[in-house]
């Protein structure tokens, strides 16, 4: 009699497949972790094919160079995974940044060695706990830079804001959620921990008496026209920075906002996608809007010719005088001079946004 075929060994890399008890299939193999080591990855499917397709897709990352994140890697280890392979696709490089700057400062000091497939609700509400009341300062070792605050016996109790712990909380629960969608993780810890929502800033819009005051003021300023516009139309900064003589049409009074002026750590000044989609939008443009942008456009003009050949023509509604973007940051230090030398309470510029709405005087003047 002869002996059965004795089935081909799987080669190392290929993993195993099984099915589980409660029905689902297992797929598990090695791949390159986020810190540097092989380690092995399990992933679950409803079906053989589905957990088989999981495993290969995670494989053929790891065999590219491609670290995967696996259940034994630590929380550290996996957010700097989750933040160089994921994130980095689907966020602006802006926030992609402070997304960066909270895992640096206080997610991995803080759970940086927990496991993430052991890190417990508890774990993470003591954390944030722990953020609610030490002081910044010495935690991330300023005090010893500085030679103050701790360092020299005397405490500064710089501590974080309640928008910030929320912030550095909704970090993290967009990390593990990745980890359940892969199946990763069975469950978002991080979500079954409930903080307490920040109370919101305390914001007083401006009056209708502050809001005339504002443009009687701007009239004599170089960029009247983005004061009026800011305030009128409620643009964001961004948005009005990214302005193109193109994207006005003075004849049916209306703005196509397309784009937004940003500056970005790798690429400088960066015309950008508005916010969201649907800040893609035309606006109708007031009668007075009108006026500001025409007068605007009288002095861009004279300053082109003074300008000469050191002009750069970049198309853009607010330039600097030699026709160049203006950078937010700039803008953000003239708007509060500008508040100064007019002797008027020092708002962002942002607010002025929220003080659209809230004027009566601009409802009136925009139906006129």
């Amino acid at each position: 009699m002869t002996a059965p075929k004795r089935e081909k060994a799987r080669a190392n890399g290929e993993g195993t497949i099984y099915q589980r008890k409660d029905g689902r299939w297992e797929a598990a193999g090695y791949v390159l972790a986020a810190d540097g080591t092989r380690k092995r990855v399990r992933v679950y499917g409803s079906t053989r094919r589905e957990a088989a397709d999981k495993l290969a897709e995670k494989i053929a990352d790891s065999n590219r160079g491609l670290p995967v994140a696996t259940a034994d890697s630590t929380v550290g280890d996996y957010m700097t995974y989750w933040l160089g392979s994921v994130a980095i696709h689907g966020l602006r490089e802006n926030t992609h940044t402070r997304y960066a700057a909270c895992v640096r400062l206080h997610l991995i000091p803080g759970l940086g060695t927990k496991k993430v497939a052991r890190l417990t609700a508890k774990e993470v509400r003591t954390f944030l706990d722990r953020l609610r009341t030490t002081c910044q300062c010495c935690t991330q070792g300023l005090d010893a830079e500085r030679k103050a605050c701790c360092a020299v016996g005397e405490c500064c109790q710089k501590q974080l804001s309640p928008s910030t712990v929320t912030y550095v909380h909704s970090v993290l629960k967009s990390a593990l959620e990745h980890a359940v969608r892969e199946d990763e993780l069975p469950r978002n810890v991080a979500r079954n921990v409930k903080t307490t929502a920040p109370r919101p800033r305390r914001f007083r819009p401006l009056t209708a008496a502050e809001a005339r005051r504002f443009l009687d003021a701007a009239r004599a300023d170089r960029l009247h026209a983005l004061y009026d516009l800011a305030l009128r139309t409620g643009l964001r900064k961004g948005e009005l920075l990214g302005l193109h003589w193109e994207d006005l049409d003075l004849t049916t009074k209306t703005a196509s906002i397309r784009r937004s002026l940003q500056r970005t750590r790798t690429g400088g000044l960066t015309h950008l996608p508005t916010k969201t989609r649907a800040s893609e939008r035309r606006i109708a443009l007031p009668n007075e809007c009108l006026h500001s942008l025409k007068e605007h456009k009288g002095r861009q003009d004279k300053e082109r010719e003074t300008a000469e050949s050191a002009w750069q023509d970049s198309g853009l509604v607010f330039t600097t005088p030699a026709g160049r973007p203006l950078d937010p940051a700039n803008l953000t230090r003239r708007f509060r001079s500008f508040l100064d030398r007019a002797g008027l309470r020092r708002i962002r510029f942002h607010d002025l946004r929220h003080s659209t709405a809230t004027c009566s005087w601009n409802r009136a003047s925009t139906s006129s």
